[in-house]
């Protein structure tokens, strides 16, 4: 099948404006399938882009997919928190994207154990390199902790029904039996619009990859390292992540760091979801680097990451 990046035009519009984006190379720290960088190379031909993604075969997919454009892309496999270490040399940067969303790939892998509806590990890792996987929680984790888990992450209001039922029916043995186990725990009332076991899958690939963590620690850095003027454009794809892009946004705003360029997150065009159903539940939000010094805000910032609301 076919992908298809998502909001790509919005990505486009917003990351490089009308083309008065500073001097400088541009970053998409989610490569992914390499959707979103191919459409930035071809409407920036002169400015490089460094291209990071957590999962070594998006990268070495990506050698292949960008080979066209030569020495203008750098390409780093490492987690979104490292984008300080992964641009140096490349700073001040003329913009950042990132694509917070699974692939259409890692859905269609079932070894990966992403996907609800192919048999497949408890593994769940965008980096395979680490250790943690999917199957700590599911047959090791306490039933509380993995209650908690449930409903923090994914907001999984049949959390503790859910969570009991795993632990009765452990050792869980792959992704299908998990999903089986999810979906007898969970009432019916009429037809599911989703999966039962979506928001459990969610929760565990988010507690498995440190999601919140990893935006936060990129949320934090992008000032930074943007110019001014610099762009940076985040596409998120559930509410709690869409919640830390506009908090770090208005933090910064508030202090004169960024212009918001949307004060509400733009949502896909209804010819967009009838192409790709994947992309429904996308929202992009976007900031505009000012001159405003960023060193003496980032101890306030620091402190607001440690605070409740985040």
């Amino acid at each position: 099948m076919e992908h298809y990046p998502v909001m790509a035009a919005e990505m486009e519009t917003f990351l490089l404006g009308k083309g008065d984006h500073p001097p400088g190379a541009f970053c998409d720290c989610t490569v992914g399938a390499g959707g979103h960088a191919r459409r930035i190379l071809r409407a920036a031909p002169r400015r490089r882009l460094v291209v990071m993604d957590r999962d070594g075969d998006a990268i070495d997919r990506c050698r292949r997919r960008l080979s066209e454009f030569g020495d203008r892309v750098r390409f780093v496999h490492a987690s979104f928190s490292r984008i300080r270490e992964a641009t140096a040399g490349c700073q001040p940067l003329a913009g950042i994207v990132a694509d917070l969303g699974l692939s259409r790939m890692q859905l269609n892998e079932a070894a990966r154990g992403f996907s609800l509806r192919l048999r497949g590990p408890l593994d769940m890792r965008f980096d395979r390199r680490q250790s943690l996987r999917a199957e700590e929680f599911v047959n090791r984790g306490g039933e509380g902790e993995l209650a908690d888990l449930l409903y923090r992450l994914a907001d999984e209001r049949h959390s503790r029904r859910i969570a009991r039922a795993v632990v009765r029916a452990r050792p869980l043995r792959d992704t299908s039996h998990l999903a089986r186990v999810v979906e007898r725990a969970v009432p019916r009332r009429g037809r599911w619009r989703i999966h039962p076991a979506t928001k459990t899958f969610q929760a565990l690939r988010m507690a498995v990859n440190d999601e919140g963590g990893e935006l936060r620690a990129l949320l934090a850095a992008a000032p930074a390292i943007l110019a001014a003027g610099g762009r940076f454009v985040v596409i998120s794809f559930h509410s709690g992540e869409d919640r830390l892009v506009k908090r770090s946004f208005r933090h910064f705003s508030a202090k004169g760091v960024y212009t918001l360029l949307v004060r509400r997150p733009l949502r896909p065009t209804a010819e967009e979801v009838q192409r790709s159903p994947a992309s429904r539940s996308a929202r992009l939000r976007a900031a505009q680097r000012t001159d405003t010094p960023f060193a003496e805000e980032q101890r306030s910032f620091n402190k607001l990451r440690r605070s409740a609301a985040w």
